[in-house]
């Protein structure tokens, strides 16, 4: 119930130490940018870092030096379409999302909302969070492309959630 055999333990603490090693070297070699969630694409390649980290360490079928060649893919990938992505607008279109402006000037943008499917009540939760009443004291709200809202209310100050 609490352990299956010693030699479980022990390869979990062996290769879990060198994984993470493995890892941490990995990230320092590929830069900030690799862990970045400017986007939904860099997202979706953090989880699948973390999953595939988690799978090197429970799974006896999965070798270590399996599991570094499949983060070492994970973490050049993710650096090939960024390369390419900051030199190429075409590219970079194909792999992000642009901002969508949810509310300007107190008023909502209803296309805006349906099309990204945030609710009214959503939008005015954003707006209480950063310290506003209601969507007239909104100058603007960006739905951006990391999926956070940013505000911007009549006072001013800009606020991202």
């Amino acid at each position: 119930m609490f352990f299956q055999s010693p030699r479980g333990l022990v390869r979990t603490l062996i290769v879990g130490g060198l994984a993470y090693i493995a890892l941490v070297l990995f990230l320092r070699i590929s830069g900030k940018r690799t862990l970045a969630k400017l986007n939904a694409f860099d997202l979706v390649v953090t989880v699948a870092l973390g999953s595939t980290l988690s799978s090197i360490l429970l799974q006896e079928s999965i070798a270590l030096t399996e599991g570094l060649v499949a983060l070492a893919l994970l973490i050049g990938a993710q650096f090939l379409v960024t390369f390419a992505s900051v030199r190429s607008k075409r590219f970079a279109s194909l792999v992000r999302s642009e901002p969508s402006l949810l509310a300007k000037d107190g008023h909502f943008c209803e296309g805006s909302l349906q099309r990204e499917r945030i609710t009214k009540d959503e939008a005015l939760s954003v707006v209480r969070a950063n310290g506003g009443k209601e969507i007239a004291d909104v100058e603007f709200l960006v739905l951006e492309s990391d999926g956070t809202i940013s505000v911007r209310l009549r006072d001013g100050k800009p606020r991202a959630v």
